[in-house]
């Protein structure tokens, strides 16, 4: 069993991702979200909803990291997928992959029309 090294959270208002996404579109999405987590924003009903819960979680892991979204942390080095189950989870890319290599990052995610909350852990690995 490894030990906690960061905790974050974040809360995401649905209508103001849904803004911001009408009002940069592409170019926005594009610098946040990994191809992957567009498709699977893009095949759903609202996918403003799922681009705001994935936006949270790369918050909360940053917020976990204690970075911050300064220096070499990137938006999409954090990929939120879908367990075949339905969960959520974190793939690491680049530089996050590198700081976090001994680690596992757990995620839980929930949602309603108008508000997103992600909590993340970081566990060390010993």
């Amino acid at each position: 069993m490894g030990a906690i090294q960061g905790i974050g959270v974040d809360v995401v208002d649905v209508k103001r991702m849904k803004m911001a996404l009408d009002a940069w579109g592409p170019p926005l999405i594009k610098k946040m979200f990994t191809d992957t987590e567009v498709a699977y924003c893009n095949s759903a009903k609202k996918p403003h909803e799922h681009f705001a819960a994935r936006f949270a979680a790369k918050e909360a892991v940053s917020k976990a990291m204690e970075t911050g979204w300064s220096g070499k942390f990137r938006w999409r080095d954090v990929e939120v997928v879908n367990e075949p189950s339905g969960a959520p989870k974190i793939i690491l890319h680049d530089f996050v992959a590198g700081q976090l290599s001994q680690c596992r990052v757990h995620l839980s995610l929930s949602h309603t029309e108008n508000t997103v909350v992600a909590f993340v852990i970081i566990e060390k690995l010993e």
